[in-house]
């Protein structure tokens, strides 16, 4: 019978080590996400309770989004000096306690911290969670973890903001968000005694030069990152973009409101399917095969959708959906192979800032096109933007042959 020395097992965490690991980060995954996108349920509701103008509901996202996206990297720097155990937890528990001030809030300064305090909370999952699972999931087991990591994300965003429209009928708004922020509570507790010590275990200094694999990171290597992050900023820039037109061109084509609902689930779940289905295509295929796939598919898709009728444009969008949203898996799977394993957090911190911002620039930037031209024209420049990547990722090739 083979031994396991201690060396051995801390290089590679036991299997049910692994399963606790990625079950909290999938659980803290959805958990924030759901607490983002909820935002959409309750903004309405403050208008009205607070006589809010929609300058100030603008406000109020952009100081949640702001803070989200502003601490992404001092949290994967806190992480690598603190731990990602605990500063997961402290993430959780503030994104809970943010919401029992909205709850309890009754002038709109204070409803304006609270939702600070809930994107700062917030910040702390994607880069921790991402890089506690790639620390329990080496190489292409990595990949498929990170892909299921991502499709949780996707999970909150759906339930998290359903529960709460429920929650809303059978009782006040006040009532319901006490709720919400008791969750995030509950949760801190359970990342506290479910996520296993060996989590925060952070690789020794001396191997700073070595990649997910033992092998030492090269030059090439160290090229690459900075690489995948300019074509996870495009990626996220054509997904925003696309996504926030999407209404207007169907409306153009005759859509009502609900066949306008009807089209954005169909692409949300064509996106959550492909997060999930292409995170196991990246592990199989590799990373430059499948983001020229999905890539492709994407500017295909959106072109496509330009001539057809209303009804074969909602077909088309759950294909759409797939790859829109499923390069996404790919290109976070592969931070770990760039990046030495004690400068993870820190990484992944940057590329969720990268991705997070150009999102939310994008579709200002894009609607000032459509002002100029049209909306066609500005959606088929969304697919040849995203066609950029394309020879990008052909420049990744030097850095993942060394990883």
């Amino acid at each position: 019978m083979t031994q396991i020395t201690a060396a051995d097992a801390g290089a590679r965490p036991s299997t049910e080590s692994e399963r606790r690991t990625l079950a909290v980060a999938c659980g803290a995954h959805a958990l924030h996400d759901g607490y983002t996108d909820l935002l959409y349920v309750l903004l309405p509701l403050w208008q009205t309770e607070f006589g809010l103008g929609y300058a100030e509901v603008g406000i109020l996202r952009a100081l949640y989004a702001g803070a989200m996206a502003g601490f992404q990297v001092p949290s994967g720097m806190l992480a690598e000096r603190f731990g990602g155990r605990a500063l997961l937890a402290i993430g959780s528990m503030v994104a809970g306690i943010a919401y029992l001030i909205a709850g309890a809030s009754t002038v709109f300064m204070v409803l304006t911290v609270a939702l600070i305090l809930g994107g700062l909370g917030s910040s702390v999952q994607h880069p921790i969670a991402s890089s506690l699972v790639a620390h329990a999931f080496e190489g292409k087991r990595s990949r498929r973890a990170l892909a299921s990591y991502n499709f949780s994300g996707d999970i909150g965003k759906m339930a998290l903001p359903a529960a709460t429209a429920w929650l809303i009928a059978l009782m006040p708004w006040r009532s319901a968000t006490l709720v919400l922020g008791t969750i995030g509570l509950v949760a801190a507790a359970a990342v506290v005694y479910l996520l296993p010590h060996p989590a925060d275990a952070v690789p020794p200094a001396k191997d700073a030069q070595n990649g997910a694999r033992g092998v030492p990171l090269r030059d090439a290597s160290r090229r690459g990152f900075p690489v995948l992050l300019l074509i996870g900023i495009i990626d996220s820039a054509t997904r925003m973009g696309f996504l926030t037109f999407l209404p207007f061109l169907l409306k153009a084509r005759g859509a009502d409101l609900p066949t306008v609902g009807i089209a954005l689930t169909l692409i949300f779940a064509g996106g959550a399917a492909g997060k999930l289905v292409c995170g196991y295509l990246g592990s199989r295929l590799g990373v430059i095969p499948t983001v020229f796939l999905t890539e492709s598919l994407t500017a295909a898709g959106i072109l496509a959708l330009l001539p057809l009728p209303l009804t074969a444009g909602l077909a088309v969008l759950p294909v759409i959906g797939v790859a829109l949203n499923g390069t996404s898996s790919v290109l976070y799977g592969t931070v770990p192979e760039l990046v030495s394993p004690e400068r993870r957090a820190r990484a992944f911190s940057l590329f969720y800032t990268g991705a997070i911002g150009s999102g939310a620039l994008s579709p200002a930037l894009y609607g000032l096109v459509s002002d100029l031209a049209d909306l066609p024209t500005m959606m088929a420049l969304i697919a040849a933007v995203v066609l950029l990547t394309l020879p990008l990722a052909w420049l990744l090739r030097p850095a993942l042959r060394y990883s």
